[in-house]
Formats: C-alpha cells, structure tokens, sequence
C-alpha cells in the first residue's frame, strides 16, 4: 500500500535529510512550513504519518493531538521533543500519539521509529480492506471438481497463479468470478497486500474515475478533501475489475496507462504516483464483439487478456452439485440457525438435472431458502422452487399424449445408449425451447406478458430466453397501418 508521510519540522536539514531518505515507492513524503491549521490540512489533504516538531503545537498540545485523532482518516502522530519531558511524553501517548521522540538522536534512530508507525499504520489500513474468513478468502482447494471441463480449467488456473500477469475472467453471471480472482489472489506472489474488487457497472461514470484513480482537493465541486483511489489503495496487491465491460472509453485509456506505465493520476492532479497492482478484470460480456463495435479499445482488451480464463457454466459440472450442496450446506447452518443436516435424494436429483441459469450464485440461494423453508433435518423437494422441483415432477397434463413420442417398438438407438437422465434433460430442453418460442410468438416477444403467461419471473424469462439463443426483437410483430 501507498504510505504518506507528511513532515512538519523546524530542522530544515533534518527534513531534507528524512525525506531523502523516507521517500520510495510505496511512501509519498511532503511536508509543510507551519502547523498552523493542521487539522484542517490534513483534513483535506491527508496522511498517514505526521511527524511534527514540539515547537510547532501550542503551549499545552493535547487539544491539537485531540483533533488529529477525531478526523475520519486519522493519521498516526509521532512527535519530536526537543528535550525530554517524562509528564508531558505520558500526556501524549495517552492522548493518542504514536511515539515521541527526542529530535537530538542520530537521524537513523528517528527514521527507524517512522517506518515502525508506517509499518503499523499499513497493518491497519490492510485490516480495513480484509475480508471476513470462510467464502470470502477461498482458496483454490475450493474449487476441486470432479467434472472433466472444470478440471481442465483448473489445471490452467494452477499455472498462472503464481505470474503476476495481468487475467481476464470470462464467465456467465453467478459462476464466480471474483471468487476466483480472490483464491487466485490468496495463493500467489501477493497474497500478503490488499485485494480490492471493483464492480465498474455498478458506479455511475461521473464516480468511476475518482473511485478508481482517486481525486486532489478542489478538483471538482464537491471535493473538499483529497481522496485515495482503488488502485492507490491496491498498491503491493491485486485489483479485480468486475463488469469491465461497462467501462466508458475516456476510462480506458486511463486504465491502459495503468498496464503500461505502472502508474495512476488522481483527478485534478499533475502529479503520478507508482502503483504496483496486478490487474484481474472480469466480465459476462463478449470483448471481442465489444472491441470490434467499438465499444472496447482493442489496445486495452490485449493488455487485459495475456491470459483468458472461461469459467465453465454450473450446467455443464453437473457432477459437482452434490459436493457443492453439501458444503453450502455445511456453511449455512450456522447463519440460517437451523439444524438443517443433509438433503432427500429426490432434491437433491431435482438440483442436479435443473439448468441453473444463476449458476453458482443461484444454487446457493436456493440451498438458503431451502434451509429456511424446511421443517426437518433434511431438505425435501418440496422445499425447492416449483422451476427445479418440475425437472422430476411428472408431467400432469396430455402434453406428452400429444407429442408424437415413439412407441416402445420405435424408441431411437441413440437414446438407449445413453443414461436416462441424460435423454430426459434433452427431451426437456428441446420441449422448453419449443414452448417459449411459441409463447413468445403467440405474445410477439412482449417479455413481462409472456413471463406472466409462463408463470415464471421476466428475470428467468430472460436467462431461459439467452439459454437457448432466443431475442424478444425476433418475435415483434409488424406494425400495421
């Protein structure tokens, strides 16, 4: 993390020599003439460390390390003594200093117990972008699989873990994307800084800059202090770009002289600042397309993906939902409060054939409400949605009366040598497509009519609709004069 130390001593020589010394990479030293209004200064300016000389505080300091303590970003305060004073020392640990130190001692003394405060300082700074344990800090051994496509994703995942190059995710929605990102994060070279996610399509584009790259006091109405950015507060760590995709342009070439250059620019600020961070970026989007629309810099998409990783959707792992039901399972119980310990067999095959549109994300809702709904120890299919508890429900109308179904003498080869599972999903998805299109026809692609009709929410309505490669605009009907 980016560390800023501001100095304010009546030691000419020895400020030149502290900030010739203090001044690196992860450490911005400034310093100020006076500690007139030095509240207020920081208040706008911010810091992390102040050191400051005793001469510069009133007669009796307390107030002043009062008000630097009360500001929302409080910094650390280390104060330098011109002689010793055992009362007034105690006086001001007490009161909230970090240390104070004896401006006589040799030079390499007080520099040591600045980077001890720094050090300190960073530790807390880290404490507050940590996340809780458990499924916010996973780990790769999260993710072991016995599916053939996820396996094979994984043995990729292992080879650039321990790279600090730069990653891109590309999934559906649910598949848990940032939940890779941060178990990629948790096992490489920097797993010891920050990981700071960002979703860019959830902030307006007015926010986004100043949220990624920070802003100078004064730099636009409003600012009336300075403020750190993402990247800024990444530094030494990992920032995950969620929702890239929806990134504006003008933002781009911002971000793409972050990759190159290594450095950031805070809004209103003539000033760069180094910043060490290994960009992962994700999104549910086609860059490609995006790129070739001229939505997406085509320079910034090949900066982004030295390395793609495509996180197979959960309807194509079907044999890891019961490994994954049972440890969401296990992780819920204590924050539902239920005593809810393992699922009937019919749920649990009812979960396994649905298409999980949500993926992951989905699932774990679903295993939620279940816990919530159940009156047992066990999760029974009645306490599943009527959508997943249908794919092992018979069918209770003449629909498949009506089909043209083989007879028993007819049955296709094709369909005896697979699994009965396997052809009564297929059977199931060809009838769903068929439906919806002619739902979709009959209401000329009007999405909130045909939902209601299809006693589904408009929300599933469109996962089906982009399941099955369906688009409202094609069922319009014509206007007619």
């Amino acid at each position: 993390m980016i560390s800023r130390l501001l100095l304010v001593l009546d030691d000419t020589g020895l400020l030149e020599r502290l900030r010739t010394f203090l001044s690196r990479g992860d450490v911005i030293v400034e310093s100020a003439s006076g500690a007139e209004d030095l509240p207020a200064r920081i208040a706008r300016q911010m810091a992390d460390l102040v050191l400051i000389s005793r001469t510069f505080l009133p007669r009796s300091p307390f107030d002043t390390v009062r008000l630097l303590c009360a500001l929302p970003d409080a910094p650390s305060i280390i104060i330098l003594q011109p002689k010793a004073d055992a009362e007034e020392e105690a006086g001001l640990l007490a009161t909230g200093c970090d240390a104070v130190v004896l401006q006589e001692l040799p030079v390499e003394s007080i520099m040591g117990v600045v980077d001890t405060v720094l050090e300190k300082c960073c530790e807390r700074r880290k404490g507050r972008l940590r996340d809780r344990p458990s499924f916010a800090t996973p780990r790769l051994s999260d993710f072991v699989s016995a599916s053939r496509p996820m396996r094979t994703f994984l043995h990729v995942v292992a080879r650039v873990v321990a790279s600090d190059v730069s990653l891109l995710l590309l999934g559906e929605t649910g598949v848990g994307k940032e939940r890779l990102a941060r178990a990629i994060h948790a096992e490489g070279p920097r797993s010891q800084g920050p990981f700071v996610a960002v979703n860019c399509g959830a902030l307006p584009e007015s926010l986004l800059e100043s949220e990624l790259f920070g802003h100078a006091e004064g730099a636009f109405t409003g600012a009336t202090r300075a403020r750190r950015g993402w990247f800024e507060l990444a530094h030494g760590g990992t920032i995950f770009l969620d929702e890239i995709g929806e990134m504006p342009l003008h933002l781009q070439v911002k971000l793409l002289r972050v990759l190159q250059e290594h450095e950031i620019q805070r809004v209103g600020s003539e000033k760069a600042i180094t910043a060490d961070v290994r960009v992962m970026a994700a999104t549910n989007r086609d860059l490609e397309a995006e790129v070739e629309a001229g939505r997406f810099r085509r320079d910034l998409y090949y900066r982004l993906s030295v390395v793609t990783l495509t996180i197979p959707p959960l309807r194509e792992r079907r044999e890891d939902i019961p490994e994954l039901v049972e440890s969401y399972l296990t992780y819920l119980r204590a924050r539902v409060g239920r005593p809810v310990t393992g699922i009937a067999a019919d749920a649990l095959e009812a979960l396994t054939r649905y298409s999980w549109p949500g993926n992951v994300r989905e699932l774990i809702n679903v295993i939620e409400r279940a816990m919530l709904l159940c009156e047992d120890e066990e999760v029974s299919l009645n306490d599943l949605p009527s959508p997943i508890r249908s794919t092992v429900m018979p069918i209770e109308t003449d629909l498949l009366a009506q089909a043209s179904m083989p007879s028993p003498d007819d049955v296709p080869h094709a369909w005896l040598e697979r699994p009965l599972a396997e052809v009564r999903e297929d059977l199931l998805r060809k009838f769903e497509h068929v439906y919806l299109v002619g739902l979709l026809r009959e209401t000329g692609g009007r999405i909130n009519e045909t939902a209601r009709r299809a006693g589904i929410r408009p929300r599933s309505l469109y996962d089906k609709m982009k399941h099955h490669g369906l688009r409202k605009e094609d069922f319009r009907r014509p206007l007619t004069r």
